[in-house]
């Protein structure tokens, strides 16, 4: 049996296991997409609890579109096409929600605005958390958490957000309120939130008792301005497959509902190994990546084998976090020291030592593997390589499962 999996934005890494060997495949559901545009113009024209898009605009004075980063396949050129020529008709700003990531490089404004991106370029707005002198604070939420956001929030008198949803590991999901924060928010605003990542509760399709999606939610109380939410929902093909806009917070929970239909993919039983491939473009880094790692969790059997397939073209991404795993000898070592003082990026560490405690992390990058290695990541060049030292390892009889797209996909034991 040859088995090819996608690696990077075009290549493929390729392997062949015997047909003795037990192998299954996890993927996102298959669902019927009828007609994108028609999706899109429906939504924006019939939005949730708001009103409709061009009377939202019409008073608007400076407007502000937040949109996602490069990490993220949101279609936000897609949605230009059909909001742009009254967004136009405004004094408007885009800003990249990039959270604590870095800024676009030229080839990621291409790949976020498509044919746009020459009509827009001198109205972009690259947040940059670091810089407290970009940031006002707004309020407090009730968790206690600051909200700095960037000024050119609280200088705009109206706000558009283009995201999508999809499940998250540790915020529940993708989307909505997370534009704002962590997408423009200040680093210690950030820091503060995520420290509730290392919660049980802050768990992938969680919403109901997550700490960190509530203390979003709580932060987002305190933007005074009116937003219009255009949310989309895409299939495991990145074609989007729904469209609700309107209400921030129901926009959003109007998504999650279609997100579940496409993502949580049902299972009937966990297996020895796990090959959790990790799509373009969420394998930009280790850091991102990383969600490939946790969402194998739920199809992996306490010591099994998780190997996973993601480029990393950008390398190990967060230094916080590949720090403090790089200066402990187990995971245990790793979680008593975050216990000890958290700063951000460490829930990325938590997440990926806790997975280490119980079972074998393997991965078929492009990180170095003197690098790679310090992460309680077993480094391998090649699948084929990966796969036959797992079945040598686990033997003929183990079960493989290969998670097509790790990144999103949530598997769900029946």
């Amino acid at each position: 049996m040859q088995i090819d999996v996608p690696y990077g934005k075009e290549g493929t890494m390729t392997a062949e296991l015997d047909d003795d060997i037990r192998v299954s495949f996890l993927e996102a559901n298959d669902v019927v997409i009828e007609d994108e545009d028609q999706a899109i113009k429906e939504a924006i024209a019939n939005p949730i609890n708001s009103k409709n898009f061009t009377d939202f605009l019409s008073d608007a004075k400076k407007v502000l579109v937040i949109v996602n980063d490069a990490t993220r396949p949101t279609p936000t050129k897609k949605v230009l096409e059909f909001i742009f020529d009254d967004l136009e008709k405004t004094d408007f700003n885009f800003i990249i929600a990039t959270g604590a990531h870095r800024g676009p490089s030229e080839e990621e404004y291409i790949q976020i605005f498509g044919d746009y991106y020459e009509k827009v370029k001198n109205n972009i707005i690259v947040h940059d958390a670091r810089k407290d002198e970009d940031q006002v604070l707004i309020g407090k939420s009730t968790n206690g958490t600051d909200m700095y956001v960037n000024k050119a929030g609280v200088e705009a008198d109206k706000i558009i957000i283009i995201s999508s949803v999809e499940p998250h590991y540790f915020a529940g999901y993708t989307g909505g309120r997370k534009s704002f924060l962590p997408g423009i928010a200040g680093y210690k605003t950030i820091e503060q939130n995520h420290k509730l990542a290392l919660v049980p509760e802050a768990k992938a399709l969680a919403l109901d008792g997550n700490p960190v999606h509530e203390d979003m939610i709580d932060a987002i109380k305190t933007v005074k301005q009116e937003i219009f939410s255009i949310m989309t929902v895409l299939d495991k093909h990145h074609k989007v497959y729904a469209t609700c806009a309107g209400h921030i917070n129901d926009s959003f929970h109007a998504a999650i509902d279609r997100a579940n239909e496409v993502f949580a993919a049902k299972l009937k039983e966990k297996a020895d190994i796990v090959v959790s491939v990790v799509k373009f473009p969420q394998d930009i880094d280790l850091y991102q990546a990383q969600k490939g790692i946790d969402n194998a969790k739920l199809a992996l059997k306490e010591d099994g084998i998780m190997i996973l397939v993601a480029k990393c073209r950008c390398g190990i991404g967060g230094k916080a976090f590949a720090d403090l795993l790089g200066s402990c000898d187990t995971p245990k070592a790793a979680l008593d020291k975050i216990e000890k003082g958290y700063v951000l990026g460490y829930h990325k560490a938590a997440k990926m030592a806790e997975i280490g405690l119980w079972a074998q992390m393997w991965g078929v990058t492009d990180v170095e593997p003197d690098v790679i290695s310090r992460l309680f990541i077993t480094p391998f060049s090649d699948l084929q390589t990966a796969i036959d030292k797992a079945i040598e390892e686990k033997g003929k009889d183990a079960s493989v499962l290969f998670l097509m797209d790790g990144g999103l996909t949530v598997p769900l034991v029946e």
